[in-house]
């Protein structure tokens, strides 16, 4: 029997976190139900808890015909998904540039604090560039030099040495974390070197990104 799972979402609009794993699970082919929680309302943690013990979104339910069970927290939920397919190479192949996708994307788990702040994500809207303070700024450069890194050092190959476009190649766990901020990018119209931006619109052009801008226009 295979996995079956179920992917619990907040708001596609504004839940950043929420994009990683299902746009890591469409690029992936990798077929799931969606609960979809609205978030920023009075009844929001009550409703997330059932599926959650973080009271946080997004969550995935796993039943593989045994035990069910649950794993929360968006790296969490992409970790075990590259376990449970390592088919999908949902890492790079290789161990210096799956070593520095590691990095990298920890390095978005846990940082970047004023760039979620100053420029919070709204999916499909096109909002007026707010005054950055230093920090915000430094932290956009950051990116930036993250995403020229692994494009140079790995030469944007995936394992079998084919180019793919994607930070190391093929699109990864790594991609499916700097989405939010792609899209963060584009709302409010931040200037990006030319190599960045053609990421970017690689990203953006994703049909599963569109899938996603079309349901966060339709909240």
């Amino acid at each position: 029997m295979a996995d079956s799972y179920s992917l619990i979402l907040g708001t596609k609009r504004y839940s950043s976190w929420s994009l990683r794993p299902w746009l890591l699970m469409k690029m992936a082919g990798l077929p799931f139900d969606e609960t979809l929680i609205t978030l920023r309302q009075t009844d929001t943690p009550e409703r997330i808890f059932p599926h959650s013990e973080s009271g946080k979104v997004p969550a995935l339910k796993i039943d593989d015909g045994k035990a069910p069970f649950t794993v929360w927290d968006s790296l969490a939920v992409c970790e075990t998904l590259a376990e449970r397919h390592p088919e999908k190479h949902l890492w790079p192949e290789q161990p210096q540039a799956r070593a520095h996708a590691r990095s990298i994307t920890a390095e978005m788990h846990a940082g970047f604090a004023d760039v979620r702040r100053h420029l919070p994500m709204d999916f499909g809207r096109n909002l007026p560039k707010p005054e950055l303070d230093d920090n915000t700024q430094k932290q956009i450069v950051r990116i930036v030099e993250i995403w020229a890194g692994a494009l140079t050092r790995f030469g944007g190959l995936s394992g079998s040495g084919t180019r793919g476009g994607f930070l190391y190649g093929a699109f990864s766990i790594a991609d499916a974390f700097y989405a939010p901020v792609v899209s963060r990018f584009e709302t409010y119209g931040i200037t990006v070197p030319s190599a960045s931006d053609a990421y970017c619109k690689r990203i953006l052009a994703l049909p599963a990104m569109q899938e996603w801008r079309a349901a966060a226009m339709k909240e």
